[in-house]
């Protein structure tokens, strides 16, 4: 529960919420954004976006009030019933707050607490794009509570990964970070690529 002071401060994030929501259309607006993050495929990145959409369309006060509403505890959000706003506003917090929150919150608490990597898998794939040829590559991540998440992309986009993890990874590692033996295979397969590459240049 709240004390004396924490109420004072929450009913004045409340009221100036419900006035920045006041606005003609807001109301739907927002509704129509948490609509768009819930059945986005992409539904973990604009979750992470979601904050700073909200304080874009509502200023930066009001718009981390209202994530924190669709995500605090239900005895914090009882607290809003007691503080005078449009009805209107508060059956929208209501609504949203049941619609939403809970998806919203597991998704916050995933990307604050990202699981763990206990294995992998990489495959490749030729697909036919616009009567072109395109080398894609899938890669499959498994977590540690054992759901496999995977990815597909061309593989330009894996190329410019592999390169970004060796050159944060390189400057810290040492004897004890990477074995010789992956050591080699890193070494022979830039071997390869550079043979399979250097025709094409030279031609």
């Amino acid at each position: 529960m709240l004390d004396h002071e924490e109420k004072f401060l929450f009913k004045e994030e409340i009221l100036q919420l419900s006035n920045a929501v006041g606005e003609p259309g807001a109301l739907d607006n927002i509704e129509d954004l948490l609509t768009d993050v819930i059945t986005s495929p992409r539904f973990d990145s604009e979750v992470f976006t979601l904050e700073r959409s909200l304080q874009v369309m509502l200023g930066p006060r009001a718009g981390t009030t209202l994530v924190g509403l669709l995500t605090v505890a239900p005895e914090v959000f009882d607290e809003v019933a007691e503080v005078r706003i449009p009805s209107e506003v508060h059956e929208r917090l209501v609504a949203w707050r049941a619609r939403f929150g809970l998806a919203i919150d597991n998704a916050l608490n995933f990307l604050n607490n990202p699981d763990g990597i206990q294995g992998h898998n990489f495959a490749t794939q030729v697909a036919h794009v616009d009567e072109r040829r395109v080398l894609q590559g899938r890669l499959t991540l498994v977590r540690y509570n054992n759901e496999p998440q995977f990815f597909l992309a061309d593989a330009p986009v894996f190329y410019g990964l592999i390169a970004d993890l060796l050159e944060r990874l390189g400057p810290h590692s040492d004897a004890d970070t990477v074995d010789m033996e992956t050591l080699a295979r890193l070494k022979d397969a830039i071997s390869l690529i550079e043979r399979r590459i250097t025709p094409r240049d030279r031609g």
